[in-house]
């Protein structure tokens, strides 16, 4: 809580500081208003992304609980599992897998966990931390150019990669007991990140299970609990949310739906809280598993699925 404090104090205090510059980064023109660009209280890379990536055996990924939470990837038939208790610290790890580099972010204030292709335009890209938010998530931005990333929005809002998107690749955000079942012979990220801090705790208290948000956001609803987790996806520009409130009111583990003229297929783990949105081709769709007060903060038209209807 002393950290939650300190970042807190550390926001307001630098708060009035001109609006079209923070953090050394130029917000003039950018796609989203500079106005709603926050300081989260570090300075850029004040929380720093991990580029050397350690990984271990999951047989001796001692310091893993069965309950411990993980975004989980496979590139080209390589499995790899990502403690959120290490991406707490970090929120970025910058990999490569199998030739394929990719970037691994996680934003502890929204609770999502995305992955994405870091060859983009035929340029491999670094991210890091800005230290910058908007709607309470992670800006990141790319050492090559110094452009702005919104995550959920999964696209630069300025400097020269302005509007560009990153591609997801699919991952899954759960428990290391389910991810290890699925994927036995999966890597772990290590603890040796080359930083000193205690990974066996949270910096953010119980910030994933009470009703505060630290920041502002552009709007708000009561529809679920803040912290409710939701799939959600876009098609054709529109959006839709399936809140694990909703999903464990059903007798299976998956649905079928129909939305925007596609038929959809949804397998869920209410158990863990992860899932996945196939089209009728059985492609993956890009997903973004949030905090209900994330997604609806970025998409107050959404649809919503609910149970019975």
């Amino acid at each position: 809580m002393k950290f939650l404090s300190t970042l807190l104090f550390s926001w307001l205090l630098i708060s009035c500081v001109n609006a079209e510059t923070k953090n050394g980064f130029d917000l003039a023109n950018s796609l989203i208003p500079s106005k709603d660009i926050l300081q989260g209280g570090p300075p850029r890379d004040g929380i720093p992304s991990v580029e050397k990536p350690k990984f271990v055996a999951a047989s001796a990924a001692n310091f893993m609980r069965p309950t411990d939470r993980v975004i989980g990837i496979t590139v080209n038939g390589e499995s790899r599992a990502y403690p959120i208790n290490i991406l707490n610290w970090h929120e970025i790890v910058n990999d490569t897998i199998k030739g394929v580099p990719v970037s691994v972010t996680y934003c502890p204030l929204c609770g999502t966990g995305l992955v994405y292709e870091a060859n983009v335009g035929g340029k491999v890209l670094k991210f890091g931390v800005s230290g910058l938010l908007y709607n309470s998530d992670v800006l990141l931005y790319d050492r090559q150019t110094e452009s702005l990333w919104s995550q959920i929005l999964s696209k630069a809002v300025n400097g020269p990669m302005k509007g560009q998107k990153l591609k997801m690749i699919p991952s899954s955000q759960t428990s290391w007991s389910s991810w290890l079942k699925k994927q036995p012979n999966t890597k772990v990220l290590s603890t040796d990140t080359g930083f000193s801090r205690d990974y066996r705790r949270s910096p953010y208290g119980d910030y994933d299970q009470n009703t505060s948000t630290y920041f502002p956001v552009s709007a708000t609803s009561r529809a679920f609990h803040p912290k409710e987790r939701v799939l959600g996806i876009e098609i054709n520009g529109k959006y839709k949310a399936y809140p694990f409130v909703e999903l464990g009111k059903l007798s299976a583990s998956s649905l079928r739906d129909n939305f925007q003229g596609q038929n959809l297929t949804i397998n869920f783990d209410v158990a863990n809280r992860d899932g996945e949105v196939l089209n009728a081709n059985g492609t993956p769709l890009e997903l973004v598993n949030s905090f209900w007060f994330a997604w609806y903060a970025f998409h107050q038209n959404t649809a919503i699925f609910k149970a019975g209807k």
